[in-house]
């Protein structure tokens, strides 16, 4: 045998864990048992983002639970200015706004998270093949994190406001998971047009800071108008707020062609999501 048939690999030593990555082949949809087979990458991820963020700051994880309190406190100053009376048998504004404030900045910091996680990570993204879309999945870990602390502040509110939980407690693992839903919905798009357009990483902080006041996160809605009413429930998180609050609190839940609305309207977003961020994924390499 010379040095070139030496050189020339045998079948015996053929790498048989080889992916070849075929844009033409992309089907548009996702691939799980792609993406079970990665499921300890999805973990590394949120890991990695968690210690990133808390790394080097003096207050560490008090930050997730200093912002709903400045909040709480300023949207409790303005109804303070708006009504003099207060109304009776009616759970406290302090409880009632919190509780709304900490599902709300779930739904926000996995969408910001979600937003630019293909731009903070395009040298692994173009230099080692992975499913994607395990970046946007990692981006739950953290804001779900931030949120389980807002819970137990929120158990002393209600311990301190005597406010006490009904039996619908146990519906609030639902709406939660809904609500992550919702915003890994809106992730895909977000992360997938942010590739290719930066302006996005500076439309959603903007845009999260507008659906603060649109949803019912501060506040309790009143009568919506019958016109109105289906433009804003195809907001989802105008009816999981609600939802939120009355599975912690006890008070009323959205009727049910509210709740309809804002399930077809996520439903529809998440389909769409997947389709596009999968589309999109062919060509991310080359042109994030």
């Amino acid at each position: 045998m010379n040095a070139a048939e030496a050189a020339v690999p045998t079948d015996a030593h053929l790498n048989t864990d080889v992916v070849i990555v075929d844009a033409a082949e992309n089907t548009g949809w996702m691939d799980l048992r792609e993406l079970w087979r990665y499921r300890d990458l999805v973990w590394i991820f949120a890991v990695r983002d968690i210690k990133v963020r808390y790394r080097q700051t003096v207050v560490g994880i008090a930050w997730t639970v200093l912002q709903p309190l400045g909040l709480m406190f300023g949207f409790n100053v303005l109804k303070n200015m708006l009504v003099t009376e207060a109304v009776p048998g009616k759970v406290p504004d302090q409880v009632s706004t919190f509780c709304g404030l900490i599902l709300y900045q779930l739904f926000a910091g996995i969408l910001q998270s979600a937003t630019i996680c293909l731009v903070d990570n395009r040298q692994m993204v173009t230099k080692v093949y992975f499913p994607r879309i395990a970046l946007p999945l990692s981006s739950c870990l953290r804001p779900l994190l931030d949120f389980g602390i807002g819970l137990v502040v929120l158990a002393l509110l209600m311990i301190w406001f005597r406010v006490l939980p009904s039996a619908t407690l146990i519906a609030a693992p639902l709406v939660v998971l809904f609500t992550v839903t919702t915003a890994m919905a809106f992730g895909l798009w977000l992360s997938a047009l942010n590739a290719h357009y930066r302006d996005f990483g500076y439309i959603v902080p903007f845009l999260l800071q507008v659906g603060l006041f649109i949803s019912p996160a501060g506040y309790e809605p009143g009568n919506i108008p019958g016109a109105w009413r289906w433009l804003y429930f195809a907001n989802p998180m105008a009816a999981l707020l609600d939802s939120f609050r009355w599975a912690m609190l006890g008070t009323p839940l959205p009727s049910v062609d509210s709740i309809l609305i804002s399930a077809l309207s996520a439903l529809a977003i998440l389909a769409s999501g997947i389709w596009y961020f999968r589309r999109v994924d062919r060509f991310l390499a080359d042109n994030i």
